[in-house]
């Protein structure tokens, strides 16, 4: 992969606030995020804090890959397999049942969101912390999500510990993935088209 200039300034600054249980700003396959490691509660619990967001909703984790993916639901359904398999843009898959992530990730019945992501700088950020990123929108709970870095809003910038400024300037307009829950049963429930 070519490395674009600012992109390995940018996982390395990315990695650091991660690290100490920080949050970063950051594009994603879909719309920019407001991310943190996945498997840190306090700073799960700061995002939430950060996005006036009530605790007991669940949070959209990201992936690298199946085989990370494995390490974070009980069971796979057949039909999730079959979902990553044919889907040609990004899906948000939930699973029955989450393992390995603290409270605030799961729902209530222990499911859990996730989101096997096709962007490189995502990509290479997980693949080099080897842990799922949070990735939820980086707006104020009840506000719209931002299709672009120039309509996140400031308060969130300076609440951050790190904003990325790879892609600041992509002026194409994103949108939340899909999100389709999937049961033991492998029955399929639209969540979000």
């Amino acid at each position: 992969m070519k490395i674009i200039t600012g992109f390995e300034d940018d996982i390395k600054n990315s990695l650091v606030a991660l690290k100490k249980g920080g949050i970063i700003i950051y594009p994603t396959d879909t719309v920019w995020g407001l991310g943190c490691d996945a498997t840190n509660r306090d700073a799960v619990n700061r995002i939430n804090k950060i996005k006036s967001r009530s605790e007991n909703k669940s949070l959209i984790i990201l992936v690298n890959g199946l085989t990370m993916l494995e390490r974070y639901v009980k069971e796979i359904p057949a039909t999730a397999h079959e979902l990553i398999d044919v889907s040609d843009s990004p899906l948000t898959i939930i699973y029955p049942g989450g393992k390995n992530l603290p409270p605030g990730i799961c729902a209530a019945d222990n499911s859990v969101a996730i989101r096997i992501c096709n962007e490189p700088f995502c990509n290479e950020l997980i693949g080099r912390i080897r842990k799922p990123l949070v990735s939820t929108s980086a707006n104020i709970s009840g506000n719209p999500s931002p299709a672009g870095f120039d309509e996140i809003d400031r308060d969130l910038l300076e609440r951050a510990d790190y904003v990325v400024n790879y892609r600041r300037d992509d002026r194409r307009k994103f949108n939340p993935s899909p999100v389709i829950k999937v049961e033991k049963t492998g029955i399929i429930k639209i969540i979000r088209n």
